[in-house]
C-alpha cells in the first residue's frame, strides 16, 4: 500500500513536470543546507523552483507526466529546477550560482518542452542571449536582405533618371 505522503509528493512532481517549459536536473551532494537555501532564493526571483526529490518518486511522476525517458537521467542524489517562463533561465542562474560560489553543481540533465537533452546541450543552452536578443538577431537577419533587395532595385532607376535629366539638360542647352 502506497503511503499518503508519498502519493501527494509523486502528484506535486507530476503536476510540476506538466506545467513547467524546463526541468534541469543537478547533483546536489556538497551543497550546505545554507548554501541550498541561497541558491532556491535566487532561483526563485527568476519564477523557477528548486526541490531535491527522490528519483523512485520522480520516476513515478515522469511516467504519469508522459515523459518516460525522462527516468533515464534520474541517477544518482538528485534536485530538480522547474522553470516556467524562459527555458534558458534556470539553466543560467545555476552557472552563475556555480561560478559565483565556486561551488561544483553539476548539470546531469533536462526536460527541455518534452525533450530530454543532456547537460552538455543544458550547459550551451544556458550560453544562448536571452529570447529578446534572439529575436532582434533574427528580424536584423531577415531585414538585411530586403534591405539590399530595395537598394539593388533602387540603383537601375536613379541611374535611369540621371540620365533622362542629363538628356532633358541637353535638349535644354541646345
Amino acid at each position: 500500500m502506497a503511503r499518503p505522503h508519498k502519493v501527494e509528493q509523486v502528484e506535486e512532481i507530476t503536476d510540476r513536470l506538466k506545467r513547467a517549459r524546463v526541468a534541469v536536473l543537478t547533483d546536489y551532494r556538497g551543497l550546505t543546507v545554507a548554501q541550498l537555501q541561497d541558491l532556491r532564493t535566487r532561483l526563485r526571483g527568476a519564477d523557477v523552483e528548486y526541490r531535491v526529490v527522490k528519483n523512485t518518486l520522480a520516476r513515478r511522476a515522469a511516467v504519469e507526466a508522459g515523459h518516460s525517458d525522462f527516468q533515464e537521467v534520474l541517477t544518482g542524489p538528485v534536485a530538480i529546477a522547474f522553470g516556467y517562463d524562459d527555458v534558458s533561465v534556470p539553466a543560467k542562474l545555476l552557472g552563475e550560482f556555480a561560478r559565483a560560489t565556486r561551488l561544483r553543481l553539476d548539470i546531469t540533465g533536462a526536460l527541455v518542452e518534452g525533450r530530454v537533452i543532456s547537460g552538455d546541450q543544458v550547459r550551451q543552452l544556458a550560453d544562448l542571449p536571452p529570447r529578446e536578443v534572439l529575436i532582434s538577431q533574427l528580424a536584423g537577419a531577415m531585414q538585411s536582405p530586403i534591405a539590399q533587395l530595395a537598394g539593388a532595385l533602387q540603383t537601375p532607376l536613379s541611374m535611369l533618371a540621371g540620365a533622362l535629366e542629363s538628356y532633358q539638360q541637353q535638349l535644354e542647352a541646345a
